[in-house]
């Protein structure tokens, strides 16, 4: 096996596309977001990725349309480096090279010639410390360029772009930090500083989370953590500022956004509900809910066709002015856990884990786009912090991808574990898995594995699943059912247990002919033919956690791998050498054994030739036999001397 530093990453995918607020461009047909270390172009009709803008080493914290050439776009990034790029060829135009980390990037057209970014404090001990600053764009014919004159705007920003917007066309900056509002003004050179109490009256929470401000009149919208929204006026002057404040969001507002000519506000939080206020009417309100999960972020397109918002599941929606979903954009789903580990759709190739909450998730990591998400709990999911809900644990598939199992639980604190098998046929129509039996409570308790036999023309679709209960079950499809037919068709074939262990994991052999079951350190195989036990194999000392498959190409060599079995196939010289050496004395020994039974006859058959005084051949004793012979040969060379010892005491 290699060594890590030998590992090379060679594709990257599933990056957040939620991460900063997206770009809509001026004809609204693309859309432009940062994605991990790359910039992705999105059609906003087909939702496809149309270009995939890669040149950063480290994450991109911000995209942001040139104001004086609406075909292409900066970046900011983590690498410490700014770059243009021309989106509709996907071509890398200028790299400035900052030498610090930028964490947003903003531009208006009245500052030509000149990008404000955000980059830690110099001067700040710590390291949350941020300040925006303005950089002068230096005019060189090369690609790369090191960054110009840099002057200081505002010490104690945020790191968060949210929190930082440019005002009448960059007449002036508002920043918030904490609970504090600060305004810059360029013609002034000077700053004015609102600050707010922690908490209010009714005990709410005063920090700011968002700002954005009115295209053509001297109004800044603030979000807070309690879910107000306050609108600040006559701030040009420290003492003679105003704000009205209004309330829906029940929790904080994420993200606050004005249209391009200044006729209505929109609002986005936890509710996961768009609403848009009228400027100046904001007691009329339109609202679009059921969008899916929180919004993280709101961007309107400068022609005002469509908004968009980001979720906090990875998603885009794409909106039309009308207030109609038009497009969703999903990346990949990245739940608190993977609990059904990393699967791979054996038809489509996808990743398949945990998604939205009761879901999965069919990810293609080639196109680095989902295909789609699959309900599998098939009911609604409660924001409630604490509560309980069924979840989607385990999932398996037939190998040629026309069966899908899953395993969903739900534990409750004063009841028992609920566990629920289901079985899913795959649709050609709909290229989706169809619901075709449910099976509730397969196991008394909780499933640890299940596996997929592959069917043959002789043989029905089986699937086994072992739990903590100490039993497996096989789960038989019969060959005159097919995914078609309507209602239950599944059902249990046998239940197996072994000497009242837990089964850990299971596996069948590639011609389905043999079923291997682990218990703790033993694996047993059964016959699915006839259910019957064939042979039980020990692995001390510790248990088995997985009866392992991979292609031939990737495993070490068959003389490392399987050296004890290949020296068990040959014979040693010593023991050779041993064997023959025995088998020349059993030989010698049966010549000498012939010989003297030869003797004994010769003697036997010739009475005449007898000693005088002998007795005759019929008195004489019976011949011994050859195992009396070897007896007597066996006691003649055993030592007797301890015999003398006794005798001479």
């Amino acid at each position: 096996m290699d060594e890590h530093g030998d590992i090379r990453v060679v594709h990257r995918g599933g990056s957040k596309i939620n991460y900063r607020k997206p770009v809509i461009t001026n004809d609204s047909k693309l859309l432009l977001c940062a994605s991990g270390e790359s910039v992705k172009v999105f059609s906003t009709s087909t939702e496809e990725c149309v270009h995939d803008l890669r040149g950063h080493t480290d994450l991109v914290t911000g995209v942001l349309l040139k104001p004086s050439n609406h075909l292409q776009v900066y970046s900011c990034s983590v690498d410490g480096t700014v770059r243009l790029w021309d989106f509709t060829d996907g071509i890398l135009i200028k790299t400035y090279v900052i030498g610090y980390p930028v964490y947003a990037v903003y531009a208006s057209a009245n500052h030509e010639g000149v990008i404000f970014i955000v980059t830690p404090s110099a001067s700040g001990k710590r390291s949350e410390l941020f300040q925006l600053v303005a950089l002068h764009l230096p005019q060189s014919g090369e690609q790369l360029v090191e960054a110009g004159e840099l002057s200081a705007v505002l010490e104690d920003v945020s790191s968060n772009p949210r929190a930082t917007v440019f005002g009448r066309g960059g007449e002036y900056i508002a920043s918030a930090e904490d609970v504090h509002l600060q305004v810059y003004f360029f013609k002034k050179q000077k700053s004015y500083r609102f600050p707010l109490k922690e908490d209010n009256k009714k005990g709410g929470k005063n920090t700011f989370t968002c700002v954005a401000c009115h295209p053509k009149d001297d109004c800044i919208a603030t979000g807070h953590e309690d879910g107000k929204i306050r609108l600040w006026r006559n701030f040009n002057h420290r003492k003679e500022y105003t704000y009205a404040t209004l309330h829906w969001h029940h929790n904080a507002v994420s993200s606050v956004c004005f249209t391009p000519e200044g006729t209505n506000l929109l609002s986005g939080g936890l509710e996961s509900v768009l609403v848009l206020w009228r400027y100046n009417q904001e007691s009329q309100r339109d609202f679009l809910p059921r969008l899916g999960a929180a919004i993280t972020h709101i961007a309107v397109s400068p022609d005002g066709a469509l908004f968009c918002t980001s979720h906090s599941d990875n998603k885009i929606t794409i909106i039309q002015s009308c207030i109609k979903v038009s497009a969703v954009i999903q990346g990949l789903v990245k739940g608190e856990s993977v609990k059904t580990d990393l699967m791979v759709d054996p038809r489509s190739k996808s990743l398949v884990l945990n998604g939205k909450p009761g879901h999965l998730q069919f990810y293609s990591l080639q196109r680095d786009k989902l295909l789609y998400n699959l309900d599998i709990v098939q009911q609604e999911y409660i924001h409630e912090l604490g509560l309980e809900q069924f979840e989607v644990v385990m999932v398996d598939f037939e190998a040629s991808g026309n069966w899908m199992a899953t395993v969903e639980e739900r534990k409750q604190k004063a009841a028992e574990l609920e566990l629920s098998l289901k079985l899913w046929a795959f649709d050609e129509q709909t290229q989706s898995f169809v619901l075709n039996t449910t099976v509730s409570a397969p196991h008394e308790a909780r499933i640890t594995a299940m596996c997929f036999c592959q069917a043959t023309d002789s043989q029905a679709t089986m699937l086994v699943s072992a739990s903590k209960d100490g039993h497996f079950k096989a789960w038989q499809l019969p060959r005159s059912a097919h995914a078609e037919d309507e209602g239950p068709s599944w059902s249990c074939e046998f239940v197996g247990a072994y000497h009242g262990l837990v089964p850990e994991c299971c596996c069948f052999s590639a011609d389905g002919s043999l079923l291997a079951v682990s218990f703790r350190e033993v694996v047993t195989l059964w016959s699915p033919a006839s259910w019957e036990l064939l042979a039980t194999l020990s692995q001390p000392p510790k248990a088995i956690r997985n009866l392992l498959q991979t292609p031939a190409h990737v495993l070490p060599s068959t003389s490392l791998l399987c050296s004890m079995f290949v020296e068990s196939l040959l014979v040693s010289v010593t023991d050779a050498r041993e064997k023959n050496k025995h088998a020349e004395e059993e030989m010698e020994s049966e010549k000498e054994e012939e010989d003297s039974e030869g003797e004994m006859e010769s003697s036997t058959s010739r009475p005449e030739q007898a000693l005088p005084g002998a007795q005759s051949a019929e008195s004489a004793a019976p011949p011994l036999t050859k195992a009396q012979v070897r007896e007597l040969r066996r006691v003649k060379k055993l030592d007797h001397g301890w015999l003398s010892g006794l005798l001479h005491s």
